[in-house]
C-alpha cells in the first residue's frame, strides 16, 4: 500500500519512527514532513497528505500533531478525505469498518510508541465492512459535494 505521513514540528520524532514501521510492514511510504524542530502549521502538511489521498496517488495518509485533532480538522477540509483522530485501537478498527476512514490522526504527545504502533497496525489490517456503511458513507460524500461550493449547504442528495 502507498501511504503518504506527515507532521507538524510537534510529531517529528513519531514520524520518523513510524515511516520505518510502515516499511517493514511492507508498504511504500511518501514522507511529507516536517522535517525539523522549527515551527510548522500543520494545516499545510495536512493539505499536503491529504491532497494525496484525495487525488490518489497514495491510498491513505497518517498524520501527526499535538493532539492529532488540528490535523483531523485541517484534513477534512479536502474533498474525499475522511479523516479522524485515534486514541486506542477501537476507535482504529471502527474507523476503518464503518467509515472507511483513509486518513488517520494521531497525537504525538499523548500516545506513547507502542500505542501509536498498535492503532496503526489495526487501521491497517482492518477492512472497510461496506453494506450499511457504505451507505452512510455515500452521504457524507453527498454532504461534500452539497457544501463544497459556496459555504451554504442545501439538502445533500439522498440525506
Amino acid at each position: 500500500m502507498r501511504i503518504a505521513i506527515g507532521s507538524d514540528h510537534r510529531g517529528v520524532t513519531s514520524r520518523s519512527r513510524l515511516v520505518g514501521l510502515l516499511e517493514r510492514l511492507g508498504n511504500q511510504v511518501v514522507d511529507c514532513g516536517s522535517f525539523g524542530e522549527d515551527a510548522a502549521d500543520y494545516p499545510d502538511v495536512a493539505a499536503d497528505v491529504a491532497r494525496r489521498v484525495a487525488g490518489g496517488s497514495v491510498e491513505r495518509g497518517i498524520l501527526l500533531c499535538c493532539t492529532g485533532v488540528g490535523m483531523a480538522v485541517a484534513a477534512n477540509k479536502v474533498a474525499g478525505v475522511r479523516a479522524a483522530t485515534c486514541h486506542d485501537e477501537v476507535t482504529a478498527e471502527m474507523s476503518r469498518r464503518h467509515n472507511d476512514l483513509n486518513v488517520l490522526c494521531l497525537s504525538a504527545g499523548m500516545l506513547g510508541p507502542e500505542m501509536q504502533e498498535k492503532i496503526i497496525r489495526t487501521w491497517l489490517e482492518t477492512p472497510f465492512e461496506g453494506g450499511r456503511h457504505a451507505r452512510r458513507v455515500a452521504k457524507i460524500t453527498a454532504l461534500e459535494a452539497d457544501c463544497g461550493g459556496g459555504g451554504k449547504p442545501g439538502k445533500a442528495a439522498g440525506v
